[in-house]
């Protein structure tokens, strides 16, 4: 960057990981225009997008290609979407469009790579310290559940990030609060009082309400802590008046360490007394009546008096379909 910059430039770009635009330094075309010219025909700097310029060479990170496409679209600016939740480390791997958000009232062209969201409430979902200028983690939350499509990824959306620590469900209902117009308001209003219950993925949720709730079973503690020597595990749902853990795996592929180290866990529970049923996400999904008649068995078996009840007029619970009254 050299000396020659001014203190302003300077803090700009580290700042912003190197990366300034043309509207943050020049007023008119004045000084300020021949140093960024000199600079751009030397090659100390470059464009990434139009009017903006990295003070580097080589591949730019991807922090600074956000960056770059955050300041291309305005001083109002802020990253929203599958970009902002990148940066929130709720995102395995990055997408390749960046998402960034204006007010509803401006007019944005040609930010290369990006996709432009407008809203008439931006300055509520700016989060108001964080760099680069994104939108609050429940804002950004929610804004996802509404470009799904589905309600069953919208609260694999909300299940995750409260999962991950990232935000909480009171948190989300306030912000949801907030919105006029809101899909699924009343279904993810509903899930995420069972995330609060202990929920933490799609699969659970199912779980809780296509074999638990539909057929009537009782109500077990999920997330159970237990520690094992200095490992601090947890059980999925413990039925603990009668020694029953329902266990869930949700993983397409469960690779052989996985595998060992749940039959170790199965095993500890059984030298306590509890009895581990486990299922994947085609029993839960595909065959949940079934589920629920296996859980209802075993519990009957430790103590359970109540009798599991068919989900509706097909349930094919203990193998005959029931007729609608």
């Amino acid at each position: 960057m050299g000396q020659q910059l001014p203190e302003s430039w300077r803090v700009l770009l580290e700042a912003q990981h190197g990366v300034i635009a043309r509207w943050q330094v020049i007023d008119d075309a004045g000084p300020g225009m021949k140093a960024v010219a000199t600079r751009l025909r030397t090659g100390k700097w470059r464009p990434l997008q139009r009017g903006v310029y990295a003070s580097f060479t080589g591949e730019p990170p991807r922090i600074a290609v956000l960056w770059a496409a955050l300041l291309r679209a305005g001083p109002d600016a802020i990253l929203s979407h599958e970009s902002a939740v990148e940066l929130d480390a709720l995102l395995i791997r990055p997408v390749a469009q960046i998402h960034v958000t204006v007010p509803a009232s401006q007019h944005v062209r040609n930010v290369a790579g990006a996709v432009i969201h407008r809203s008439d409430r931006i300055e509520r979902a700016r989060h108001p310290g964080l760099l680069p200028p994104r939108t609050m983690i429940e804002e950004t939350v929610l804004d996802l559940t509404q470009t799904v499509g589905t309600i069953d990824d919208a609260i694999a959306v909300v299940a995750r990030a409260c999962a991950d620590g990232l935000t909480t469900p009171f948190l989300l209902r306030w912000r949801m609060g907030m919105r006029a117009r809101f899909r699924w308001r009343a279904a993810l209003t509903a899930a995420l009082s069972d995330v609060e219950d202990g929920v933490h993925s799609l699969l659970e949720h199912r779980q809780l309400n296509r074999v638990g709730r539909g057929h009537g079973l009782p109500r077990g503690k999920r997330q159970v802590p237990v520690v094992r020597g200095r490992r601090r595990q947890y059980r999925d749902e413990l039925y603990e008046d009668f020694g029953v853990c329902v266990e869930l795996d949700g993983q397409a592929a469960h690779p052989a360490d996985a595998r060992w180290r749940d039959i170790r866990r199965d095993n500890a529970n059984a030298a306590g007394g509890i009895i581990t049923l486990r299922y994947g996400w085609a029993d839960i999904t595909n065959r949940p009546c079934h589920v629920a008649a296996e859980i209802a068995a075993v519990l009957r078996r430790r103590g359970w008096t109540g009798q599991p009840r068919p989900c509706g007029p097909t349930c094919p619970l203990y193998g005959r379909p029931r007729t609608a009254p």
